[in-house]
């Protein structure tokens, strides 16, 4: 140790930044604990790391980690329960030994017994039981000639046969595809953009399936086309249209299509071929490593959705089939899997939820999967004993269930149509994984609901369906599903603020579906103007919808309609809204908070606060919180508390398929099988002004290509400091109409609202303003 150390720089954690972890208030929910903390430098960085059952780090009672090559770490060992101390000091990162700078603050944490056991392989042990054959991604070289063997004998198995005859036999003679041409003026279009990366995905398909197929088979035919599109993908320019800076998802699909021709077809390419291919693919590879560990720099701050993306799809991939010919495919590779073990997801935690919705959760997990399968067959590290991906087979199952459409947040590529089959298929790998039978029934449930999803272009362009098949079916077990009758009615996803209540999941027509979120992710990324927001879908129907489709990312209708609050069913004040627009740190300020869940044997309740949301625009709102009842499985009671500090005026929002029926206090939304009649029974500044809107403001409507226009109910207040909303919705078949009455009674401190339906009464009460 030098005799003098330099000061170890302690940089404040901002709310964008991986935090200082484990803290004495953490939660710690696997063993060994995930050690982060914001970086001592910006470059060049390496550290040695103490763990003790004191804080005078006696040596016979310490464990020292050295060399950490990044602000996060996993142990390679689980610790003893108890209480223990941490602190970490910067080292020299070229004999690892000499010790730069003084000690950190040392943080505490506590290690409760029986928490699952998740650690890491150091890197001095992580690949000894490495097999460098190939093929290396998917089937190992013994695995390889097994299937061989099981196809000749039978072309079924695994669905084989199904998968050469859609995604082999059709790139047989299918002309190569060409290398996308630039933007005019290199300033991107949507739907030039999509076509780029659906134009690699195909080629992507091409040299993955020719490649394994050719191989499977030992078909000589098959092999040489593989060649041939590989050699083709290959000569195309890496810093030109499919560079990452270009196109990112082009890119991501090039270098995943380089890396499988490579490994695949390794024995079949002469020397020169594989110099051709492994340099080209080095460079792609390169490419979003450096985007990743050196300008969006996800370890210091890790909320950039594409770039952690990536990590599955390219560095996985690509760096398992350059492992052992480039010494930075090695470094690369142990960042990713130090990343997967240490800080993800910066999405979710504990609940396995997503914050970014569903539709970026299907996206996440469909590459995370392909990404631990392959490294569970590379090194064996399994991946999915972490508590994260033993629960987020819940989030979609709650907040996303298959007989619903325009029922959840966030970004959606397939508004208006049921969760799609490859939600199912992830959900299906972590029943393989969990043998949770609900997750089964989950797929079962897609695949008879979607039945042609290779017309979508967000299946098209992202998946194959018969591969992944082939790949699940050879890999993992059948799980019996079973339907979903002895669920929770509420569900809440403490680590994302998502709360959803349920009736009758097993049965579409007779299921009610209520999601509501106050999330401290606020509005980042693929998150929305969404606070305190609702949607309703109750007997086969949207009934309070989220409005809007999807055309692209940054779009008018995206940016001016889909993120913004005024297409929510929440409230306006003022006609201003929550956040919403590309500052990530003001959008994850502009956030909310679930502040209790309760589930009773005659109603649920979730208590949620919105009030950070709206600071942005509305910096005179003292406090917004909405309350819902789901009484007797049948109906909901919002309350809606609005406190400022200046008069101003508060809009209701509700939006719907369908034109309304607005009379006096109510309104009525009619679907084709239900019907919602929803009755604002109490405003403290006297009675609401209703109208309806059909209309898209700021939106271009030439983006829509002819699609509808949606609904929206606006209901005004009056001027006041203060509000107090109660709002009842009722959803109902229309085959069976029925009403629920109710009554206020406003004697003493309170306002009591009493509601009544077939004899069964439920009182609520509200406080008085004075």
């Amino acid at each position: 140790m030098k005799d003098t150390l330099i000061s170890l720089y302690q940089p404040e954690s901002g709310s964008l930044n991986v935090p200082y972890q484990p803290a004495s208030t953490s939660e710690i929910i696997e063993n060994p604990p995930r050690f982060t903390w914001m970086p001592a430098k910006l470059e060049d960085d390496c550290y040695v790391l103490e763990i003790a059952k004191n804080p005078t780090f006696q040596a016979e009672e310490t464990h020292t980690y050295k060399p950490i090559h990044n602000n996060f770490f996993t142990p390679d060992q689980p610790l003893e329960q108890g209480v223990y101390f941490w602190r970490y000091a910067l080292i020299c990162n070229e004999d690892y030994d000499s010790q730069l700078s003084d000690w950190s603050e040392v943080r505490s944490f506590e290690l409760k017994p029986d928490l699952p056991e998740t650690p890491l392989p150091n890197r001095s042990d992580r690949y000894n039981q490495v097999n460098l054959a190939r093929p290396r991604l998917w089937l190992t070289e013994e695995e390889l000639h097994q299937f061989t063997f099981e196809v000749k004998k039978n072309s079924q198995s695994c669905n084989f046969d199904v998968f050469y005859e859609r995604s082999v036999k059709p790139f047989l003679d299918l002309p190569l595809t060409k290398e996308p041409e630039p933007y005019p003026n290199n300033q991107r279009v949507a739907k030039l953009w999509r076509k780029m990366y659906m134009d690699c995905q195909e080629a992507l398909y091409a040299i993955r399936h020719l490649s394994v197929a050719g191989v499977i088979l030992q078909d000589e035919e098959i092999i040489q086309k593989a060649k041939e599109w590989l050699l083709h993908v290959s000569a195309w320019d890496p810093e030109g249209t499919t560079s990452r800076d270009y196109n990112d998802e082009g890119a991501f699909r090039i270098a995943g299509a380089l890396a499988w021709g490579y490994d695949w077809l390794y024995s079949y390419l002469s020397d020169d071929e594989r110099t051709e291919v492994k340099e080209q693919l080095f460079i792609r590879t390169e490419q979003v490593a450096f985007h990743v560990m050196e300008r969006s720099k996800i370890h210091h701050v890790p909320y950039d959705s594409h770039a952690v993306r990536s990590l599955s799809s390219v560095l996985v991939p690509c760096c398992i089939a350059l492992f052992e010919e480039e010494p930075k495919a090695r470094e690369w590779l142990d960042y990713t899997l130090e990343y997967y073990s240490g800080l993800y997801t910066p999405w979710g935690g504990a609940e396995g939820g997503w914050a970014e919705g569903p539709h970026y959760w299907l996206t996440g997990m469909a590459y995370v999967i392909d990404a631990m399968n392959l490294v569970k067959k590379f090194n064996g590290y399994n991946l999915y004993t972490r508590p994260f991906f033993q629960k987020t087979g819940d989030f979609p199952l709650f907040v996303y269930p298959p007989d619903t459409n325009r029922a959840s947040f966030g970004d959606h590529a397939n508004l208006g149509d049921q969760p799609g089959l490859k939600v199912g298929f992830n959900i299906r790998q972590f029943a393989g994984v969990t043998g949770n039978p609900y997750y089964q029934w989950y797929y079962e449930q897609t695949k008879k609901y979607d039945v042609k999803p290779d017309e979508k272009f967000y299946n098209k362009g992202w998946w194959d369906f018969y591969f992944d098949e082939m790949m699940y079916l050879h890999d993992y077990p059948e799980i019996e599903a079973k339907e979903p009758t002895d669920l929770p009615t509420v569900k809440w996803f403490k680590d994302v603020g998502w709360v959803a209540m349920h009736h009758r999941m097993d049965a579409p027509d007779d299921h009610i579906m209520y999601l509501t979120k106050a999330s401290h992710y606020g509005s980042i990324s693929h998150s929305h103007g969404d606070q305190n927001a609702f949607v309703l879908h109750a007997y086969g129907d949207p009934l309070a919808i989220h409005s809007g489709y999807y055309v692209a990312f940054n779009s008018t209708m995206h940016m001016k309609w889909r993120r913004q609050t005024i297409s929510k069913n929440t409230i306006l004040i003022d006609g201003k809204g929550q956040y919403a627009e590309k500052d990530k740190f003001i959008g994850i300020k502009a956030n909310g908070t679930i502040e209790t869940v309760e589930d009773h044997d005659d109603y649920s309740y979730v208590r949620g606060d919105a009030t950070n949301a709206y600071q942005q625009y509305v910096p005179y709102l003292k406090r917004y919180v909405r309350e819902t009842y789901f009484i007797n499985n049948s109906y909901f009671v919002l309350i809606d508390t609005i406190d400022l500090t200046q008069e101003g005026k508060v809009d209701w929002l509700l939006h719907t398929l369908n034109e309304m029926t607005l009379k006096h206090q109510s309104f009525a939304v009619e679907g084709e099988k239900a019907a919602l009649e929803g009755r604002f029974v109490y405003c403290s500044s006297g009675e609401l002004t209703l109208n309806q809107h059909n209309d898209f403001p700021g939106v271009d409507l030439t983006e829509l290509e002819g699609a509808p226009v949606h609904w929206r109910l606006q209901a005004q207040t009056n001027s006041a400091k203060r509000h107090r909303i109660v709002t009842l919705l009722h959803p109902m078949k229309k085959t069976k109409p029925k009403y629920v009455s109710y009554f206020m009674d406003d004697q003493d401190h309170g306002l009591q609202f009493y509601f009544t339906e077939d004899g069964k009464t439920f009182r609520v009460e509200v406080p008085k303003i004075y």
